[in-house]
Parts: C-alpha cells; sequence; structure tokens
C-alpha cells in the first residue's frame, strides 16, 4: 500500500472509529451469531491475488462485524468491564505503525526506557515503594506464571540447569491460595512442572476472603509432612466478587515462613491510586511480586499486564538467556526486555498505556474509578432493598454479586439462569454469572468510561422485568 492509499484509508478507518466509539451502543452489545456462521461466510482459501481495502472493509462490516461482542459497550457488564479508550486506540495505531522489537535495549530504546519509566509513574500512584521494579507481559496469567517462576528459582537449588524431574532429593513443593483464586494459578503450577496436585487451594471465609488460620495450618502440617511451601498467591480483588484477602496477616505468615508471597491485583489494583483506597496495597508493599493489569479497569486497550517484582535480578536469572547474535557491547546499565520472561520478542505496549497516562492525568483517572464504584454501590443498594433479588457479597469495588430470590436447589438456579439469558438477549446489556456457595450467583461488572447511571438502571429495569418473566415462564 503506498503512502498515499494508506493515508486515504486510514482517514477512513479514523472516521469509522470515532463514530464507533461515540456511538456504541447502536450495536448489540452481545453477539447475535451462531457456532460456525462468521466462518461459514469466509472461503476456505486465501484469495489468489491482492483484493482492494475497499473488498476488505465491505467484509468487515458485512462479516466480522455482527460477530463482535462490544467490550466497549456501555451496558456491557460482563467479566470485568473493561474500555479501550481513545487515547490508548491512538498509541496502538502508533505501535504498530512503529513495529518495535523491544526484546534488547539497543532494537527499541524508547521501548526500553519508556516502560521503566511509564511503570514507576503507576507505581508510584499506586503507592507501591521504589523497591519494586515493573515489566510488561500481556495479561495476569503470564505475569503470575513468572513470578511463581521466580519463586521456584529461589526456592529450588540448581532448577535452572537440572529442572526437578527424577531428583528425590529435592521432594514435593506447594503453592497456596484461596478457594476464590484465578484459575491461572491452577495453569501456572502445571506449566512450571510442579503439578496440579502440589496446588493447595485454603478455604475461604463468610466474605470470601482467604482464610489465614487455615493458611497457617496447611503450611505446618506441609512442613511436617516434608513438604516444602514455595508461594503463596493472595488477591486483592477475586475474580467472582473482588474480595480482598487479609494481606496484611498473610504478609506477616509469609515472612516467619521464609516463602514467597504473590498479590494478585489485577483487576483492583489501580483502585489504590483513589483517595477512598490509598490504603488498599500497603500490606502487599512487604509482598515478592504482585500483578496489576491496566487493560482490566485503566482504560487502556488489550493487552497490558504488568508484573511488579522486588526481586527482579532472580526473575532475570531465571530466564535470561543471550545467544551469541544478540550480544552486545552497551553499557552495563542497560536492562533487556528479554532477560524478564520466557519471551523474546516484546511489543511496544508501554506507548498506549503512556499516553493514556498523560490523556486523563491522575485526577481524571481517580476521578472515574471513584465514579464506577459508586455507580456498583448505587446498584447493590437497589439490590438490597428489593423483594425480588438478594446480594450475595461485599461491594468492595465496582463488581455486585447478586441472584434472585426463588425457590432453593436447582429450581432456584434454573430461574437466574433464565434471568441471565433473558436480559442478555436484549442486546442492550450483557452480564455474567458465577457460583458462590454452590449457589447460581449473577454478577455485573461496572469499569466502561463511558457507562453512565442511566444505564445502570436500564440494567435493573430488565432485570426486574427478567425475572417477572422467567419465574412465569418456570
Amino acid at each position: 500500500m503506498d503512502p498515499e492509499s494508506f493515508r486515504h484509508e486510514a482517514h477512513r478507518l479514523a472516521d469509522w472509529i470515532a463514530d464507533y466509539l461515540a456511538s456504541s451502543s447502536r450495536y448489540p452489545v452481545l453477539a447475535n451469531v451462531s457456532p460456525g456462521q462468521v466462518r461459514a461466510q469466509l472461503p476456505a482459501e486465501a484469495p489468489a491475488a491482492g483484493e482492494t481495502f475497499d473488498a476488505v472493509f465491505a467484509d468487515f462490516e458485512r462479516i466480522i462485524l455482527p460477530g463482535i461482542t462490544h467490550w466497549n459497550h456501555p451496558g456491557f457488564f460482563a467479566y470485568f468491564a473493561i474500555t479501550g479508550s481513545g487515547p490508548g486506540i491512538l498509541g496502538e495505531f502508533l505501535s504498530a505503525a512503529l513495529n518495535q522489537q523491544a526484546m534488547l535495549w539497543r532494537t527499541s530504546p524508547a521501548a526500553t526506557e519508556l516502560e521503566a519509566v511509564t511503570l514507576r509513574w503507576l507505581q508510584r500512584l499506586i503507592r507501591l515503594p521504589d523497591e519494586f521494579e515493573g515489566v510488561i507481559y500481556d495479561t495476569a496469567s503470564i505475569s503470575t506464571l513468572h513470578a511463581l517462576a521466580a519463586a521456584r528459582e529461589r526456592a529450588v537449588p540448581q532448577v535452572r540447569e537440572r529442572g526437578m524431574a527424577g531428583r528425590s532429593e529435592l521432594g514435593m513443593f506447594r503453592v497456596y491460595c484461596s478457594d476464590q483464586t484465578h484459575s491461572s494459578i491452577d495453569k501456572s503450577v502445571i506449566l512450571l512442572g510442579l503439578g496440579q496436585s502440589s496446588l493447595r487451594k485454603i478455604p475461604s471465609d463468610d466474605q470470601f476472603r482467604m482464610r489465614t488460620d487455615a493458611l497457617r495450618a496447611a503450611i505446618e502440617e506441609d512442613r511436617r509432612s516434608g513438604i516444602t511451601p514455595l508461594a503463596v498467591v493472595a488477591t486483592i480483588g477475586s475474580t467472582s466478587t473482588t474480595s480482598i484477602d487479609p494481606v496484611d496477616e498473610i504478609a506477616t505468615l509469609c515472612a516467619q515462613q521464609r516463602v514467597w508471597l504473590h498479590v494478585d491485583a489485577a483487576y483492583a489494583g489501580v483502585a489504590a491510586m483513589t483517595t477512598e483506597y490509598q490504603h488498599l496495597l500497603t500490606a502487599a508493599a512487604t509482598a515478592d511480586s504482585l500483578v496489576v493489569n491496566p487493560h482490566k479497569w485503566l482504560f487502556t486497550p488489550f493487552d497490558c499486564s504488568v508484573l511488579y517484582c522486588r526481586h527482579m535480578d532472580v526473575l532475570r536469572s531465571a530466564f535470561s538467556l543471550i545467544p551469541a547474535y544478540l550480544q552486545t557491547n552497551d553499557p552495563s546499565v542497560v536492562k533487556n526486555l528479554m532477560d524478564t520472561g520466557i519471551q523474546l520478542g516484546r511489543r511496544f505496549r508501554a506507548l498506549k498505556l503512556w499516553m493514556v497516562m498523560r490523556h486523563f492525568g491522575a485526577s481524571g483517572l481517580r476521578e472515574r474509578l471513584s465514579e464506577h464504584m459508586r455507580l456498583a454501590r448505587l446498584f447493590a443498594s437497589w439490590v438490597d432493598e428489593s423483594r425480588e433479588f438478594e446480594r450475595l457479597a461485599p461491594v468492595p469495588f465496582s463488581v455486585v454479586c447478586f441472584r434472585a430470590i426463588a425457590a432453593g436447589g436447582d429450581e432456584g438456579d434454573a430461574i437466574n439462569e433464565r434471568v441471565v439469558e433473558l436480559v442478555n438477549r436484549s442486546g442492550e446489556v450483557f452480564i455474567s454469572h458465577t457460583r458462590l456457595n454452590g449457589r447460581f450467583a449473577i454478577r455485573l461488572a461496572i469499569g466502561n468510561l463511558h457507562t453512565t447511571e442511566e444505564h445502570v438502571r436500564r440494567a435493573w429495569t430488565l432485570l426486574n422485568g427478567a425475572v417477572i418473566e422467567a419465574s412465569r415462564l418456570h
């Protein structure tokens, strides 16, 4: 594509994206297609000859767009609602154009150094001490995997050279998390060669927080059995309910037991920059590592996950490997991003985060996070006052877990499942679900920049209509 053609098409796309961001609510939030419908409209083979961008974009609008679930829709209340904001989208645009490969400082000095500066900005906004060093990965699953790899590097002698297989002198190692912790912890222990049986899930209390007494008992029991505690994963903002583990107690226990503490604050960590949650990460300041995802609740387009580690030297010792063709004579102060993980190639993810933070400023970010939490508390108050619904968990941040009051057991679950189905079928709202204490629970998550009180009220209206219809149909 020659520069003038690119200019023309880029202007057209910019206009389309601006219109989309201004009125994404004109689309049904949940894609209304059947499995295989998109694929059936696409040819089985790549085109033999090049096609015009007009033809490609026409098929984007005709085939692809109807199969899009609109995460940027103000009625998106499922999972953790997110926003790809304007400045972040522009950052992605520039990043794609520059096409940086930031494996070495030399291959992209700006990408390497901007990442360090931007993550220090974020670190200070969420009040983490300067002893931590940050690095950007794609998702919290990968951030947590690297944190646990660092814990393994510190705990297992010569694991880098000799691995773990066939080493009878090592015995078994244990990782601990609560029964509310994200499933990526399971995948991490599988991939690290610890085995899923090495993950011990600690029961949570009536507010879905890890029980420190049960954690202490589990660690002591394992030590008596010859099992070596390797790491504890505490959560600030759990996936189902956004519960907050007692990190202060857990941190004290980990220090006493000399066990690596990783804090999963992927969703809620950014709330520490607000006035009401300025002490949220105080206890986490003594942790060994912590993850926070700007792509979840800091208006940065997916993907962008930040791992902060107090022992980045340990992480580097686990992964640093420099083949001859990448060896350089750069100054010793240079830090190469490829040394901080399994990836060699590195995207210029810091650019979009930097642009988001500069566009909104600290005050703008705080204001929007606080507003989302206000809307969640407002919605929770409607649930509490309702005769049709009951709240199932506290609302520390911007997620509300609740359920239609119906007959218990399978009948009640069936009605609640029907409520979710009816609301999502409206096209105006998308909500998700979880299970709490064995019961089907509805989740409403607020996190989109374009979501207003009007959208939250509309969701409440749809829910109340759906519970009447679901009960009647049942």
